[in-house]
């Protein structure tokens, strides 16, 4: 059976989503939508180029997820939606879907917005479609793997989870290459993140409690901190079960230090009013400086990903450790993040369209079979080292 998939957001991870949907998915029809029309076509022409063999699946469609009329045209008849639009639109988004009887999946980043998706708990049972969201990376990937540990082990205890875009090299002021968009990046570094500690719900503010991590070459010898939306709803969910579950993202040496320093002095603040009545908008300029001077369109990015999960096992100590090292794909020119982030998506929604997700709004880390899913990541290019010590 062929599935039809609707992708909204032809940017750089939607792109990626429906690159994989028809590879490896099962797709009879992708539909790339996006406000711009003029993005969807360029992205159905580079996957046509891509999979010559598929390239009459491929569709573009304008639609702006603000919209909601464009929303429902576009999705009339899918079998699975999966946003790539910014988290804001994902509450209206998972309406439409569950009024198109298509189940829905999104690259999430926010867990209030999680939260109220899976307020359609009831609605999408009554229609019959699954809802999954914070599918991506981290929030993502990163989960997928906790859960499967937790189910592994007899007596889990502890997730720690520590992710990272980074270029291959320190670059720039920040030694970072932005490989998302500004406001996903200031989303992660503002509010607090959501954690497990001894038993209980904390939170914990981002850029704290920085420590040293090391990992593969060329990554090597880094640094992560707390960032805000990693764990999604998974401290919820184990509440009651584990002792400690918590994210962290990974940067290069002493980034983490000059961002705080920005932050303190009020460089991502929408406004800014100083004492002699002058009113700034620093964000905005902070915004397009990096977007233009932290491209290194010459420089590749790559992505690692730690989640490590102990307890006792068959009366003994045990911890597991499941890594990721990915890297800019030459042969396609998708980056490490659009590929680390989309691909585990188009896992989720191919499961999904097979029915191997159950009806209802419910977070990946309750609704998605994790060993289905563990093994299923290798058909996909995501290539996750396991060791058990």
């Amino acid at each position: 059976m062929a599935y039809k998939y609707v992708v909204l957001g032809a940017g750089r991870q939607g792109g990626a989503l429906a690159y994989d949907l028809a590879r490896n998915c099962r797709a009879g029809q992708v539909v790339l939508a996006d406000a711009d029309e003029r993005v969807a076509q360029a992205a159905v022409a580079r996957l046509t180029a891509l999979l010559p063999e598929r390239a009459g699946i491929f569709s573009p469609a304008p639609c702006d997820a603000a919209r909601p009329a464009e929303v429902a045209q576009t999705i009339t008849g899918a079998d699975v939606v999966v946003s790539a639009a910014p988290y804001r639109f994902n509450v209206e988004l998972t309406d439409a879907a569950v009024a198109a009887g298509a189940s829905f999946c999104d690259l999430g980043g926010n867990t209030a917005v999680v939260q109220r998706q899976l307020e359609r708990h009831a609605q999408a049972v009554a229609a019959g479609v699954s809802i999954v969201p914070d599918c991506g990376l981290a929030p993502g990937l990163g989960n997928h793997l906790a859960a499967h540990g937790v189910q592994t082990l007899e007596e889990p205890q502890e997730v720690h989870i520590r992710c990272g875009g980074l270029p291959v090299r320190p670059v720039g002021p920040l030694g970072l290459k932005l490989v998302f968009n500004f406001q996903g990046l200031l989303n992660e570094y503002s509010g607090f993140g959501e954690f497990l500690r001894d038993g209980r719900l904390v939170e914990i503010p981002a850029l704290t409690e920085v420590e040293e991590i090391e990992f593969p070459a060329p990554a090597g010898r880094c640094e992560a901190a707390v960032t805000s939306g990693g764990t999604s709803t998974c401290p919820l969910s184990y509440l009651g079960r584990l002792q400690a579950y918590d994210y962290k993202t990974v940067r290069y040496p002493g980034h983490f230090a000059i961002v705080r320093a920005l932050f303190e002095l009020g460089c991502f603040e929408q406004r800014v009013a100083l004492s002699d009545g002058t009113v700034l908008e620093p964000k905005a300029m902070l915004r397009s400086l990096m977007e233009e001077r932290l491209r290194f369109p010459d420089v590749h990015d790559l992505v690692v990903l730690r989640t490590t999960v102990s307890g006792r096992h068959e009366g003994r100590p045990r911890t597991l450790q499941y890594d990721l090292l990915d890297h800019h794909d030459e042969a396609t020119g998708f980056t490490a993040m659009e590929r680390s982030t989309a691909f585990p998506a188009a896992v989720v929604a191919h499961m999904q369209a097979r029915g191997l997700v159950s009806p209802g709004a419910q977070p990946l880390e309750k609704s998605v079979p994790a060993q289905q899913f563990l093994d299923e990541l290798p058909r996909h290019d995501i290539r996750i080292q396991m060791e058990m010590r």
